[in-house]
This record gives structure tokens, C-alpha cells and sequence, in this order.
């Protein structure tokens, strides 16, 4: 009598987010920690979905600290204080935020319709591309409005550097990254990040990793699975 291995559950999962959200990435690196747990039995497709923080972000940027403080209404020191408390977030999953470094707040459209091109050339491409933006500008300091860094970076996840530049000098995918913000903020998600599995279920925040890992193990094995929220 033989046996053989069941095949593993599939799920989808559409992260949404911005790369200039600093619980996104603290998310992104808790969720993928979640799915090394829970690898090989639970097979996932892992797709990126756009959200702006700061959509109407003038071209310039803004400064940082400033930035914060008129739009929480928070002084300069819950700021820093509120970075720090981050910063310990972000070490306990493996993102080693320098926050110094993140000078200004810049608009991020062009790196979403970036994105929205690697994820039709592949998953593994548009995973490497989000996580570099995460890491220029949280770690580097860097512009995500910069079309050189763009380029560089999409160069970096395995993308074609000319394509790329090509799309950036243009407005190619703005209207598809455009409809898909509209459908996540018109099914009511209006803070990142959020992410959506199997199209029902909403984990909100930049969850612990057991959190991800409880959730899709109960959304595998088609138990009722509970929204989190941050």
C-alpha cells in the first residue's frame, strides 16, 4: 500500500501598502517570517497591492519630522519617541530601521506603477524590488520618487533597466495602480498595512509573525479566522 504527500494548501495574499510606510515593512519582514514557519504544507502567491499615505506629496517632498508633527498633530519629541518604539519593532523582525537617514516624505506613485509592471513579470520580482524600496528608504535614506534609483533598483529585482526607464518616463500602468487603490480604499481599507487573504479575510497592521502564522493556518485548514488590528 502506498502513501503519498498531500499537496500543499494554496492561498492568495495581496499586501497592501506603500513603501514609505514604516509598519509595512515591519510587516512585510514579520509576514515573511510567518510563511518560512509555515512552508512547505501552506503554498502561498504573494502579490503586492498599491496604497499612498501621502497621495497629493508635492514633488519636492517634505521634511520628515515636520511632516509627522502637522499630520498626527504630535510634537517633535512624541515623533522621536514614536521612532523609537518603531526602531524596536523593526529589530525584533529582522528590519533594522535608520531613521536619521529618512530626512523627507516623498510622493511614491511612480515606484507604485514600478511595482505594478515587476508583478506582471513575476512574483519573485516584484517581492525583490518592494523589499529594496523598503530597505533605500528606511535604511539608506533614499528618494522612492528618484527615477534613477528606480531604475537601479528594478535592475536589482532582475528587471530590464530599459524597459524601466521607459515606463518611468511616461505614464504607463497609472491608471491600472490608480483602480486598484480605488477598490482597496472602496472596500473600506484606509490605513496600511492591510493585508487581504483569499480576497475575505483582513489581517490589519504591522503584526507579530505568530499572528500571521495563527491566521493562515486557520484560514488553511478553513477554520473561521479572526481581523486583527494593530
Amino acid at each position: 500500500m502506498s502513501s503519498s504527500t498531500p499537496a500543499p494548501t494554496s492561498l492568495q495574499i495581496d499586501f497592501v501598502s506603500d513603501v514609505s510606510c514604516p509598519w509595512c515593512a515591519v510587516g512585510l519582514a514579520s509576514l515573511e517570517q510567518a510563511l518560512a514557519r509555515v512552508g512547505p504544507e501552506i503554498g502561498v502567491r504573494l502579490r503586492f497591492q498599491p496604497f499612498e499615505l501621502n497621495p497629493q506629496m508635492v514633488a519636492e517632498g517634505e521634511d520628515s519630522v515636520e511632516h509627522l508633527q502637522r499630520k498626527y498633530g504630535i510634537s517633535e519629541e512624541q515623533v522621536r519617541a514614536n521612532g523609537e518604539h518603531l526602531r524596536q519593532r523593526g529589530l525584533a523582525v529582522g528590519f533594522p530601521f535608520d531613521l536619521d537617514k529618512r530626512k523627507r516624505v516623498w510622493n511614491t506613485f511612480d515606484a507604485h506603477r514600478l511595482l505594478h509592471w515587476a508583478e506582471l513579470e513575476g512574483e519573485a520580482q516584484q517581492l525583490a524590488l518592494k523589499k529594496s524600496l523598503f530597505k533605500a528608504y528606511f535604511l539608506d535614506g533614499l528618494s522612492p520618487a528618484d527615477h534613477e534609483l528606480l531604475v537601479r533598483l528594478a535592475v536589482d529585482a532582475g528587471l530590464d533597466a530599459s524597459r524601466a526607464r521607459a515606463i518611468l518616463a511616461g505614464d504607463e500602468y497609472a491608471d491600472e495602480v490608480r483602480e486598484r487603490e480605488r477598490l482597496y480604499t472602496d472596500a473600506g481599507i484606509h490605513s496600511v498595512p492591510a493585508i487581504v487573504i483569499n480576497n475575505q479575510h483582513l489581517i490589519s497592521g504591522g503584526q507579530p509573525p505568530e499572528v500571521f502564522e495563527r491566521a493562515l493556518r486557520q484560514i488553511a485548514g478553513a477554520q473561521p479566522s479572526a481581523v486583527a488590528s494593530a
